[in-house]
């Protein structure tokens, strides 16, 4: 506020009547007041930004949940799928031994 205090004297001490001075400083404090942001403006900003921070760490976890049951549903699929092309090659061998002996 000391700043439109240092202005008003700054605009008289230029012959700048008293009045005008005056209009100066309050259009300039109007136009701040709504161009700028205020404490409570950046306090709210942050509340917001905090809060959607939560909301995606959370989403991140539950991803990441929810992947690594994927991945270990994946992983039991492909176990068994190996074990079965082992057995079935394994039985494959075996009965074209049994056959050329």
């Amino acid at each position: 506020m000391d700043y439109l205090y240092s202005l008003y004297d700054a605009l008289i001490s230029i012959d700048v009547p008293g009045d005008k001075a005056r209009a100066v400083v309050d259009a300039m404090e109007r136009d701040m007041g709504t161009t700028l942001a205020t404490k409570v403006d950046l306090q709210i900003l942050r509340q917001e930004v905090e809060n959607r921070l939560a909301l995606v760490t959370r989403d991140i976890a539950s991803l990441r949940n929810d992947m690594t049951r994927d991945l270990e549903a994946l992983r039991l699929s492909m176990t068994v799928r190996l074990g079965s092309m082992l057995l079935v090659g394994f039985g494959t061998t075996l009965a074209a031994l049994r056959l050329w002996l």
